[in-house]
């Protein structure tokens, strides 16, 4: 059940003049009263000898008695709409929610003589219109300040106890959607998206891909965006704006768009401090190999599913910011058949970056680094590296669920789950050809090492075992066993390692999943491109280093 409040109006009459319309508005059937502020108000809809102008006057009476001192947009009006499954609800039932509603808002709470005079409209069967107006008994105004987050708390009770779906809400964090203008217009140009969302796009990408402020400007500036930077009279920046050159008014100019409107979290303070300076990114050393940034933020990744476990609020906050940078980050780097989905996963997790929890984010430089030297470096012809940093990630977006939802973050949690939906995708499709590599290592295997790999499987997962040894991708994973056990780690220390993973089931095959994440924890990222040129056995010369050895926490 929704609630959806008006911009304040000057007309009380014109509001209920389109509620009880059945001409125009064809899906009006019936329209009448089922509640009022003192039980007998006129309703046109059923007295035939009530009119509009008689509903009007009773309820402007005290807006009439105000004079001056009414504000001009004195009418209230507030629509709340049940669920297309929901059951249909009686006229009492609608009467009782638009009293909690009134209740709840400040508009007319119960028991108060001075009330605001209110009326509830139903024309339909799904929902019902409240329409107030805003002087109280005393001709003072209501106090009625947040009024829509009232509202629909008080919704989320009545769900519960009507049994009606539960609605995911919102915190106010989220960016402005496109107005209905804006979507006609880019309907009648044949884009598939508005100006809005493909701006914010745009600008989301840049803030990932830049290392300060001034680049950041200079990302936008050689995309196909205008841009115009605002200076306080200091000479420091004010802020921005940005435009797209195709997108104009009717005199021609272009529609610009400010950060700020674009999203809570792209104004141009925001993004300052996001990209406040920060020491030089490490050189990462394991068993002398050099880390590729590409393994640096597949690392940093991996870590947030324990940052947000053992952090506070607002340092975990800034790790799913730096995560939502991760993936706007992906469809610059990724191969162009991924892009499609990793640019969905991106923009469904554009809801799940924020909440009401301000970020502390100097404690997520270090993974901020490693992004922005990801788009400078130019991607592996390896596809398992896309695909270990894909599982890296889509760990992460699942904690990132977990920690919304434990936090009641309604609308973040859903759009994280979204998120995750689209990269399962993409990580199906990019393991395909990498994992045939190692799954036919797997087959030229000596049986008794087979039957060995066999043995430690129902060690570590013994409910699970069966499964996993009769699935197709069984070959692949004793394969990656071996390459463990050849790079010196314990396979069955790392198997229990990886299947206390969260996500694990939802897989659709274990052994595909524990593959890819057995790979990632021992680093042996750089082996698949190399091992079918190896053998199955590659003698300890020939292996290549790896640099794991690092110690892991348990998840």
């Amino acid at each position: 059940m929704i609630a959806k409040i008006g911009k304040a109006g000057a007309n009380t009459r014109g509001v209920l003049r389109y509620l009880y319309d059945t001409v125009r508005a064809k899906d009006h059937t019936d329209p009448h009263l089922v509640a009022s502020f003192d039980g007998f108000a006129p309703d046109p809809g059923r007295d035939e000898a009530a009119t509009l102008a008689q509903l009007a006057t009773v309820l402007d009476l005290r807006v009439k008695q105000a004079g001056d001192r009414a504000p001009e947009k004195h009418v209230w009006h507030c629509s709340v709409r049940a669920a297309p499954e929901d059951q249909i609800l009686s006229d009492e039932e609608w009467a009782v929610i638009a009293r909690r509603v009134l209740n709840a808002t400040g508009i007319a709470p119960a028991g108060d003589p001075d009330a605001c005079r209110w009326v509830a409209v139903r024309h339909a069967d799904d929902h019902i219109h409240i329409v107030a107006t805003k002087v109280r008994g005393d001709l003072s105004p209501p106090r009625h300040w947040n009024d829509y987050l009232s509202a629909n708390k008080e919704l989320a009770a009545v769900e519960k106890e009507y049994g009606l779906r539960q609605v995911v809400r919102g915190d106010r964090t989220a960016a402005k959607r496109p107005t209905r203008a804006e979507q006609e217009k880019a309907r009648r140009t044949g884009s598939a998206t508005t100006s809005r969302e493909r701006l914010r796009t745009t600008v989301r990408t840049a803030v990932a891909a830049a290392t300060n402020a001034e680049e950041f400007f200079t990302i936008l500036s050689n995309t196909e965006v205008l841009v115009d930077v605002l200076y306080f009279p200091s000479g420091d920046i004010r802020g921005y704006k940005v435009a797209l050159p195709d997108d104009t008014n009717a005199k021609g100019e272009p529609v610009w768009f400010s950060g700020s409107t674009l999203g809570p979290d792209l104004s141009y303070p925001k993004i300052s401090e996001r990209l406040s300076p920060t020491e030089p990114a490490p050189t990462g050393r394991h068993s002398g190999r050099r880390h590729t940034a590409w393994q640096q933020v597949t690392e940093a990744a991996d870590h947030i599913p324990d940052l947000l476990t053992e952090t506070d609020d607002a340092a975990g906050q800034a790790h799913i910011t730096v995560l939502a940078e991760t993936l706007d980050a992906l469809p610059l780097i990724a191969p162009a058949a991924y892009k499609p989905q990793l640019a969905q996963a991106a923009a469904a997790f554009e809801r799940a970056s924020r909440s009401r929890i301000r970020a502390r984010h100097q404690q997520a430089q270090a993974t901020r680094r490693a992004i922005k030297a990801i788009v400078r470096e130019p991607a592996p012809k390896d596809g398992a590296l896309l695909a270990i940093l894909l599982d890296a990630v889509l760990l992460a977006v699942v904690a990132a669920e977990h920690w919304h939802h434990t936090r009641h973050h309604d609308q973040q949690a859903e759009a994280a789950r979204q998120t995750a939906e689209h990269l399962r995708t993409a990580y199906q499709a990019a393991t395909l050809q990498p994992l045939t590599v190692i799954h036919q290592r797997g087959l030229r295997l000596a049986v008794t090492v087979t039957q060995r790999q066999a043995a430690v499987v129902r060690q570590a997962l013994p409910d699970l075992a069966e499964q996993i040894l009769t699935e197709p991708g069984w070959p692949a994973l004793a394969a990656t066993l071996t390459d463990t056990t050849a790079a010196g780690h314990d396979p069955t220390t790392l198997l229990t390692q990886a299947a206390r993973h969260r996500e694990l089931d939802t897989a659709g095959s274990l052994s595909d999943v524990l593959t890819w994440r057995l790979r990632r924890i021992a680093g042996l990222e750089s082996q698949s491109a190399t091992a079918a040129a190896l053998g199955p056995n590659p003698s300890p010369a020939a292996r290549p280093t790896t640099h794991a050895d690092r110690p892991r926490r348990n998840r």
